[in-house]
């Protein structure tokens, strides 16, 4: 039985990781999920799974050496998955500082514990390897409609966040090529899907609609994304953490390139679509809430992923197709309303109205 620890794994993509993995391979591993529980951070997303699997959860900020320490010594850790990262761009531009100490000193805390743990005499324990979860944006912006983002691309980050990222990733990269530290990086696109806290851009809209709230939109809503759905990550994931090249990075893209203000309004028709005519909500759902307000500071307009390594090396393919995924979302927010009303009470209203107010 393989163990795996996943930092930040109450969170968006690493609850959905933590569901994947044990949807495919059952009782066979065990899992470790290591959170702080932020405000982005809710067991809620990991309901039962405790209960029919080989789980644990500790409390932690990866930026306690000793209580990272402390998991590596009193576990035989396999794999890490390292997720734990501040993320949102807006409030690493209202306060730079988290991020840094998070996602840079962070990463470090869990570099240097598992090069503890892992490290001998004549290298490292076999099998062992650590998978670090980075981010598309620390490529830049593409101007030119026909580029992509490879893994050879330099970095050009342009935000506090994607900056952060660029540093953890180079920290990375540093341990692989000084200490031959067994680690792999891998590069994502944007992210959609069941459990996303609502201050990104799909479950925003959603949950906006739904009460019949403005859908704040930036700048001219132009500005393009390349979307993949949160299960096929989950999968290329997996595939790198077990097939990929010790020392490499791969980049993982959905081949779904789209407008932001394209996403409103597919959310729109989407929502119309779904909801039967006697749900009240429906008439509140119109075009008409849709506000145009201040572009974020130092908005990238474009992010576009090849990723032509992954499919190559290891025989990764999005299988979700936009329309397909989009559906799958809307509907699952729909069934999870209770849910939804829980994480929206607190800290993600206040900051809204606040960051929303007067524009």
């Amino acid at each position: 039985m393989k163990t795996y620890l996943v930092t930040g794994g109450a969170g968006f993509i690493g609850s959905n990781f933590i569901h994947y993995m044990f949807g495919k391979y059952g009782k066979d591993i065990r899992i470790i999920n290591v959170d702080s529980l932020t405000y982005a951070g809710n067991l809620e997303n990991l309901s039962g799974i405790e209960e029919k699997y080989d789980y644990g959860f500790v409390k932690a900020d990866i930026r306690d050496r000793e209580a990272i320490r402390k998991v590596f010594k009193e576990n035989d850790i396999d794999y890490v998955v390292n997720f734990a990262a501040e993320s949102h761009v807006d409030r690493s531009i209202e306060n730079p500082e988290i991020f840094v100490e998070t996602n840079v000193l962070g990463t470090l805390v869990m570099l240097n514990a598992a090069k503890e743990a892992w490290e001998t005499e004549d290298g490292y324990k076999e099998g062992k390897r650590f998978l670090h979860v980075s981010t598309d944006e620390v490529y830049g912006s593409l101007d030119d409609p026909e580029d992509y983002f490879y893994e050879d691309t330099p970095y050009s980050p342009h935000s506090p966040y994607s900056a952060s990222k660029a540093s953890s990733d180079f920290l990375v990269k540093a341990y692989v090529d000084t200490y031959k530290f067994p680690a792999v990086i891998t590069n994502c696109s944007n992210n959609y899907g069941p459990y996303q806290f609502p201050e990104k851009l799909i479950p925003l809209m959603i949950n906006n609609a739904l009460h019949g709230k403005e859908l704040p939109v930036y700048g001219d809503g132009k500005n393009v994304r390349d979307w993949l759905y949160v299960d096929d990550h989950c999968k290329g994931i997996d595939m790198v953490l077990k097939g990929g090249r010790i020392g490499e990075k791969y980049n993982i893209g959905g081949h779904n390139e789209k407008e932001n203000i394209e996403i409103i309004h597919i959310i729109l028709d989407t929502l119309k679509e779904i909801l039967p005519d006697s749900d009240e909500r429906k008439k509140n759902i119109s075009e008409d809430l849709i506000r145009h307000v201040t572009d974020r500071k130092g908005h990238d307009r474009r992010y576009a992923i090849a990723p032509d390594k992954i499919r190559k090396e290891l025989s990764w393919e999005p299988e979700t197709r936009f329309e397909e995924g989009i559906r799958k979302t809307i509907e699952w927010y729909l069934s999870h309303e209770e849910w939804m009303a829980h994480v929206t009470s607190g800290d993600y209203q206040s900051y809204y109205e606040k960051m929303y107010a007067g524009r």
